[in-house]
């Protein structure tokens, strides 16, 4: 996969200590120019102190130049001094590599609770300067990776009316995932020229697509951010209505396919359910229905230990708070159908879908019969795995 970056940006990184001794654990991306921003942050009641800079920086600016990132810590629930060490650490990079500190939007993850050390930051800015200059994403994307089995990154190209624009993705999630407006970390860079309005709408609908429809495990973290800069390198305006549409198209396709990266990586995750919702009385009760079945403990497990135990998907649909007529209610499970007019059928059908359950994408598809409502959502499994790497977090 071609891990380039968009043009205009560099990226660089620096191994700080914050977590294991001579892991990457800070990252840092800069536009040769101002870039558009476009941002959506996590609903959590505790957002952290780089949640509130960047929200901080987008309403005020609605620019930025720079992204940086570390892993390690979080930096959230730290109060006054959280803030405090948060806009230290983008004072700090700005003079090292000739910014202004609001020109630098700041993401972190790792334990809630401890207080950024600062002896570390300021020890690793200087080789973290020093080694701003490489168009790779997903050496970036490394830095700011925590429990993620791998790197997750995508780039797109797209044809505008005056010529070529590309796109990169990079994100971090494993756990906590279940978002609400935006999911975990995420940096979208483009070298499109678009203006700030239309690059937040994009992000928007984007986002309400692709992130907002994926569960892990039910948590939304402090920290969840979606971020995109969107710098013109290109020479490429994205201003016509069948541009715009284009470079939307693309943007969705990035975070779709990162959504389910996600998905795939949640701890100690084995599969990807795809769950889809039709025939509801309106979209938001297929939602309704939807993720109540993602978020069910015991359909996850069933679906860990392949288990074509369609009933809990049903008990799940049943209690999602939905009106629901038991007798309207289809269930397929992997393209085969189990439950119809409230009884099971294709019951002869149990061994091979037995088979299939060993795939590692489950559709399951449920039709309420009840209205034009649909939505549809990612899930991973719950496996033991899962247990072990939370209960093991901090040690």
């Amino acid at each position: 996969m071609n891990t380039d970056l968009p043009r205009g940006f560099r990226a660089g990184t620096a191994a700080a200590g914050f977590k294991a001794p001579g892991r990457t654990d800070v990252g840092l991306i800069v536009s040769d120019r101002t870039a558009a921003m476009a941002a959506l942050f996590t609903t959590n009641a505790f957002k952290a102190a780089p949640v509130q800079v960047s929200q901080e920086i987008l309403a005020q600016y609605g620019t930025a130049r720079a992204v940086l990132a570390n892993s390690g810590q979080a930096n959230a629930c730290t109060g006054s001094e959280g803030l405090a060490n948060c806009r230290e650490t983008q004072r700090l990079v700005a003079e090292a590599v000739g910014l202004e500190p609001h020109e630098i939007v700041p993401l972190s993850t790792g334990v809630i609770g401890a207080q950024l050390k600062m002896d570390l930051w300021r020890a690793a800015i200087p080789e973290l300067a020093r080694s701003l200059g490489s168009d790779d994403a997903e050496a970036f994307t490394r830095a700011f990776m925590t429990t993620d089995a791998f790197p997750k990154f995508v780039t797109r190209q797209v044809h505008l009316s005056g010529g070529l624009v590309r796109l990169a993705g990079m994100a971090k999630g494993a756990g906590m995932i279940c978002p609400n407006m935006a999911t975990m970390l995420s940096v979208v860079l483009t070298d499109a020229a678009v203006s700030r309005e239309a690059w937040q709408g994009m992000f928007a609908r984007s986002v309400e697509k692709t992130f907002n429809r994926v569960s892990v495990d039910g948590d939304t973290s402090t920290n969840d951010t979606v971020l995109g800069l969107a710098n013109g390198a290109s020479g490429v305006s994205a201003a016509s209505e069948q541009d715009a549409r284009l470079l939307e198209d693309a943007l969705a396709e990035v975070l779709g396919r990162l959504a389910y990266m996600l998905v795939k990586d949640g701890e100690g995750a084995t599969k990807v359910m795809h769950i889809s919702v039709c025939g509801a009385a309106s979209d938001a009760d297929a939602e309704q229905v939807a993720r109540t079945v993602a978020h069910s403990q015991l359909v996850k497990t069933a679906i860990y230990g392949q288990d074509a135990n369609w009933g809990r998907i049903v008990a799940a649909v049943g209690r999602s708070g939905v009106p629901i007529d038991p007798q309207a209610v289809r269930l397929t499970l992997c393209g085969i159908e189990r439950f119809r007019d409230g009884q099971p059928v294709n019951d002869d059908m149990e061994e091979q879908l037995a088979e299939l359950l060993k795939g590692k994408d489950i559709e399951v598809g449920i039709e309420l019969g009840d209205g034009p409502g649909v939505y549809a959502v990612h899930a991973s499994d719950l496996s033991h795995d899962y247990v072990s790497l939370n209960a093991d977090y901090r040690s």
